[in-house]
């Protein structure tokens, strides 16, 4: 290689010491370009998910900052990375070489890894991910890869079901590199699929995108098409098996799902909020590690259920892509296992939809609204699911209609209301009219439950107030829906944390029935967005000292908890139960009974007065007088009205038990911090 440089002046060359600096460092990055090498164990994957060994050696003086670069399509620009990992992670980084084994999901096009030289001196501050660190530079490229790619003949990925609007179909959405016509054959016996059904093609363009990064380089990659079909006349309760595909492009594994059962009462979800997805590498936001922990948990659920249908609830933050089209690709790629075997449900959140150029955005929710949806203006979330319904709204733009807002379904002795807590609800709103009629419609004979989910909360102890405008016109508008149609849960996602609330209509807490005292079937609302986001907001502190950090539990926050996991419900006609799994161990952390008439049993879990009979409202509530009676006489006093009050108490408790279903609740912290 020559190098050329033109000097101007007359200083002689010799005599400029900037000269022979550049010379020299030009000379010395040459040279170790030209002995730096890497290596793949392969070329060719078979599927999403398998692994690639990428070898390197011959790095002089290597630095914690040697960085390798993930790159697809391998056209990609040095900065427009999907992922890097240090060369440090190898345990033989400082010998100059090293290995790394990554597992990739496929793109649609190929892949290609280069390794960078990285200085300290070159950290630039105003470039950084979410979590404040400085993302690497690409100015001394030390080496690149061949082209790596996936085999022909897979079949599709991203596999995963829906329920429709008939109770005797099923929907399967998935991913392919093209719009080639893909198949759905299915069947009672996994090697007899006789039925057939015709998948419908569909795809969006960068054009689509509203903001960036989704609409720039940086966070656009080719979207692929979605492939979306639906099983038909299938019988009731049912193990059915399936493939996707098409004889000249490949067939998908075959997978098995249990139909819906209109007759059984019996209803099984898993519900949380907020999971997102993990990537094998760094990339340019903080992805979600905790996710991997919450669907192993759900999977092994699901896997002792034999054969009794569920589904999962995904109540909005879904894969927290913000506008990196790949994030998608491996969030449905991670959940696969899952969505493959039972219906994957959703409605939108903040982190699907909101752009500065949002249709609906009043006065009041300049705080509430902002760009958490990196550009994708809903599309994305549109496209890649089908719920039931046909609820949407214009973007206002080229983008196609935002779709999956609000709808509902029956689920065994349990009706399903989704609601959008980003788009219009108010009074006047199709949304408002749809939610008001469908939960005056409901058939409390069939289904004496209901439940309702949306992403942001309409209560909620955290020190969240960007969200306070909103939440007063929920407590207005739509509070006054919930309570006078009797809506058994409200579950709410947005805070990454687990709390359950009492009973509840406009902050006072109703009375649970007990001691034969008359009681109210208020909502019970329970917030569930702890399945993956580890960004953790803190409690809100008292109101007359903001500065100091305690966070009292006010009286209608039952139990909170800080532990990543997510909720399950298991549902008769007679009674539905909630619980709270945690990912640390995978074990029940709060119980929640509800009865068909209302009646919330184990309502004060948690708290002091858990299970004892007493209704836990009155009991914090209660005044206390000072006496001027001897101290001794108090004691005594005590001792002998605590005695009496244990054998009322013991009395009525084995009265409830022998009423009232089996208590198996087991009481816990009412709160972990």
């Amino acid at each position: 290689m020559v190098f050329f440089f033109f000097v101007h002046g007359t200083t002689p060359i010799s005599q400029r010491p900037t000269f022979f600096f550049f010379l020299l460092l030009s000379t010395l990055f040459f040279a170790i370009a030209q002995q730096v090498s890497i290596s793949l164990n392969t070329t060719t994957l078979s599927k999403s998910g398998d692994s690639v060994l990428i070898q390197w050696s011959g790095i002089d003086t290597p630095s914690k900052l040697d960085w390798l670069g993930i790159y697809s399509p391998p056209s990609s620009d040095h900065h427009n990375f999907v992922g890097y990992v240090f060369l440090s992670t190898s345990p033989s980084w400082q010998s100059g070489s090293g290995s790394v084994s990554i597992p990739l999901v496929n793109l649609r096009s190929n892949y290609s890894f280069r390794i960078f030289r990285w200085t300290e001196s070159e950290i630039n501050p105003k470039k950084r991910d979410h979590d404040q660190n400085p993302l690497p530079g690409t100015k001394h490229l030390l080496a690149s890869s061949l082209e790596l790619g996936f085999g022909p003949g897979r079949g599709p990925e991203q596999i995963h079901l829906a329920y429709t609007d008939r109770e005797d179909e099923m929907r399967v959405m998935f991913m392919t590199e093209d719009g080639a016509e893909r198949l759905v054959r299915y069947g009672e016996r996994e090697g007899e699929l006789g039925d057939v059904a015709v998948a419908r093609a569909g795809r969006y363009e960068r054009e689509d995108m509203c903001d960036s990064p989704a609409n720039e380089s940086v966070g656009w990659r080719d979207p692929g098409f979605i492939h979306d079909g639906v099983m038909k006349n299938l019988k009731k309760g049912v193990k059915y098996y399936y493939q996707v595909g098409s004889d000249s492009k490949g067939w998908s594994s075959t997978y098995s799902f249990v139909s819906r059962n209109g007759d059984s009462d019996e209803t099984i979800a898993f519900m949380f909020g907020d999971m997102g997805t993990a990537t094998p590498y760094k990339t340019f936001m903080r992805t979600q590690d905790e996710s991997i922990s919450t669907v192993k948990w759900i999977l092994r659920d699901i896997e002792a259920l034999g054969d009794k249908p569920a589904f999962v609830s995904h109540i909005g933050d879904i894969s927290y892509a913000r506008g990196y089209s790949w994030i998608w690709d491996q969030f449905f790629n991670q959940i696969e296992p899952v969505a493959s075997k039972v219906p994957y449900h959703v409605c939108i959140g903040n982190h699907e939809y909101n752009w500065p150029l949002q249709p609906w955005k009043p006065d009041w929710s300049w705080s509430v609204y902002g760009k958490d949806g990196g550009g994708e203006c809903g599309v994305p979330y549109s496209l890649k699911f089908n719920m039931p319904g046909s609820s949407s709204e214009p973007t206002g733009t080229r983008a196609p209609a935002t779709r999956n807002l609000y709808y509902s379904f029956d689920m065994g002795s349990v009706h399903f209301v989704y609601i959008s807590t980003e788009t219009n609800f108010l009074p006047g709103s199709t949304q408002y009219e749809f939610i008001k009629g469908d939960l005056e419609s409901v058939n409390r004979t069939k289904t004496p439950f209901v439940v309702v989910q949306g992403h942001r909360p309409m209560y909620t102890t955290s020190n969240e107030i960007r969200d306070a405008p909103l939440r007063e016109r929920m407590l207005k508008h739509l509070e006054p829906l919930f309570v006078n149609n009797n809506v058994t849960l409200a579950l709410w996602g947005h805070v990454h944390r687990y709390e359950r609330f009492c009973p509840l209509n406009n902050f006072t807490c109703g009375s649970l029935g007990l001691v034969g005292e008359k009681w109210k079937a208020y909502p019970v609302h329970v917030v569930i967005g702890m399945a993956g986001q580890d960004w953790q907001p803190i409690w809100k502190p008292r109101d007359d000292h903001p500065d100091v950090p305690i966070f009292p539990q006010p009286l209608e926050s039952i139990y909170r908890g800080g532990e990543f996991g997510y909720t399950r419900l298991v549902a008769t006609k007679e009674k539905l139960t909630l619980s709270y799994v945690g990912n640390h161990d995978g074990k029940e952390h709060d119980k929640m009974e509800i009865l068909a008439s209302g009646q919330v049993l184990n309502g004060g879990a948690g708290k002091d007065s858990a299970d004892t009979g007493v209704n836990y409202v009155e009991t914090k509530r209660e005044s206390h007088v000072e006496s001027n009676l001897p101290l001794f006489v108090k004691g005594a006093s005590i001792l002998v009205l605590g005695a009496f009050i244990g054998y009322v108490l013991g009395f009525v408790s084995h009265a409830r038990t022998r009423a009232a279903p089996r208590n198996t609740w087991t009481p816990v912290k009412s709160e972990e911090t």
